[in-house]
């Protein structure tokens, strides 16, 4: 085959595939989309990242955590970095350094609720490990230092291989209760069962695959990784503090009506979550009940109880705005979506800013007020923080040309949002921005290049995959 005949690998093409393959649970395949990737474009924070979850859905932590790692090395204030790395450390089993990673990601970006439910994970993984610190009474009156989680365990492997045989294999063999086991392991208890009953198949357990690997050997393995997860997983939660948990929440409620502002922060970020997702499962009327309850009971609250007071107002005014759009009420979701663009700019929130003009745009695009919409969203254009958001917003842009019969400028918006979509790797969004190119020709009475565009689109369709798009582009 001649050179020239080769297909065209881009660095756009290889992350959307591994996206596509990791999505589908394929992380081996994706893994080498990312791998040929960061050949052709070294040291991509955002593919860097990518591969890092890939390798964490793997097991592999230690790489994950060098991906991690690399991408804050380019860029240090980076807030997917900063998370990727804390995830890792808390899947590795080193809390507290994770806890370190949340509090740095919060301080950068205070609008992602993911850090402080990062915070309070890590926080309650290391009270169920060493307890409560107002319980424990420190009588030593030497210097007390910092041990990180792996140099103990480095010296508690020392210990254990100084052990005399008989005591390690009797704590090897040491063994949960049923039950509490069945609770901690959830759906893969049934697995682990039946690894132990292929144990007792003799003739099995001594035969060997293709490769020469013994099945007693592979049989012992899975066994041993789920007890790790099984540990793993009642050091972040044992059971008896699942219980403790329950009682003490009760006695709160009867008796310590003064929350902390620790107590505040936790039941906030517990409540918008909520709110969120009540919206995302349909519940908008519901979702906006609560939204208004939370927004009265921060607005009684200080700054001391709750320092991020006027962010939160403004991000509820946000979230009634939506479940308003989605009950119809169109006007009313303008008026909390203009509070919380007010509610921004007041305290210089750029992010926030940028979050109230996309909703306003939104809400004027649904009512038919295209050129407000326009207007709206070519002001939030410099706020924009990545190709992937830059590649929406020239397409609902361009959208908005379209319906205004300016034919001309939607082609051109979505030539923008074509390129933006490409440099992210997004193929809805290539495939989105494809369709708007073909139709502003059509309106333009370029016909050869609209058809070109929309076999173009044809192809992406096939990727998404999506048939309802594939069905509207061939009509």
């Amino acid at each position: 085959m001649a050179d020239e005949d080769l297909p065209v690998v881009s660095f756009g093409s290889l992350m959307t595939e591994g996206t596509i393959l990791s999505r589908r649970g394929q992380h081996d395949k994706a893994l080498g989309c990312f791998n040929d990737a960061l050949k052709l474009r070294a040291g991509d924070k955002h593919c860097l990242i990518t591969r890092s979850k890939c390798f964490l859905k793997l097991g592999d932590t230690e790489n994950s955590l060098k991906d991690a790692e690399a991408s804050l090395q380019i860029d240090n204030a980076f807030s997917e970095g900063l998370y990727q790395k804390a995830e890792t450390l808390y899947t590795m089993g080193d809390f507290e350094f994770a806890l370190v990673f949340y509090h740095r990601g919060r301080r950068l970006r205070p609008d992602l609720h993911k850090f402080q439910l990062g915070i309070n994970k890590a926080e309650e993984a290391i009270i169920n490990c060493i307890g409560n610190p107002s319980s424990v009474k420190l009588e030593s009156k030497e210097e007390l230092c910092f041990v990180s989680r792996q140099a103990e365990s480095k010296k508690a492997n020392q210990k254990q291989q100084n052990k005399p045989k008989d005591q390690k294999d009797q704590k090897q063999t040491k063994k949960q209760s049923p039950k509490t086991e069945r609770q901690l392991l959830g759906q893969l208890y049934a697995d682990k069962a039946y690894l132990e009953k292929l144990l007792k198949d003799e003739d099995l357990m001594q035969s060997s695959t293709r490769q020469g690997i013994k099945v007693m050997d592979l049989v012992l393995s899975g066994i041993s990784y789920l007890n790790q997860r099984r540990d793993f997983w009642q050091q972040q939660k044992p059971i008896y503090a699942r219980v403790y948990e329950r009682k003490v929440l009760r006695q709160g409620r009867m008796h310590d009506k003064k929350q902390k502002p620790s107590d505040i922060a936790r039941s906030i970020a517990k409540n918008m979550e909520d709110i969120e997702l009540l919206l995302a499962r349909g519940s908008a009327e519901e979702s906006c009940r609560k939204a208004e309850r939370m927004l009265k009971k921060i607005q009684a609250w200080s700054e001391n109880e709750v320092p991020n007071k006027n962010e939160l107002i403004g991000n509820l005014h946000s979230c009634i705005g939506n479940a308003q759009l989605a009950m119809g009420q169109m006007e009313a979701a303008l008026r909390s979506h203009k509070m919380d663009l007010n509610c921004a700019r007041q305290n210089a929130l750029t992010d926030a800013v940028s979050r109230a003009l996309d909703n306003i745009g939104h809400v004027y695009a649904r009512i038919g007020k295209f050129q407000q919409a326009i207007n709206t969203w070519e002001e939030k254009i410099p706020l924009a923080q990545s190709s992937l958001e830059k590649a929406w917003l020239f397409h609902e842009i361009g959208r908005c040309y379209l319906e205004l019969d300016k034919a001309e400028v939607a082609q051109d918006y979505g030539q923008k949002s074509l390129q933006s979509a490409d440099e992210e790797g997004d193929v809805e969004w290539q495939l989105h921005a494809t369709v708007l190119v073909a139709q502003a020709q059509v309106k333009l009475k370029d016909y050869r290049s609209a058809i070109l565009n929309f076999e173009r689109a044809l192809e992406k369709a096939k990727l998404v995959p999506s048939e309802a798009a594939q069905n509207g582009i061939i009509a």
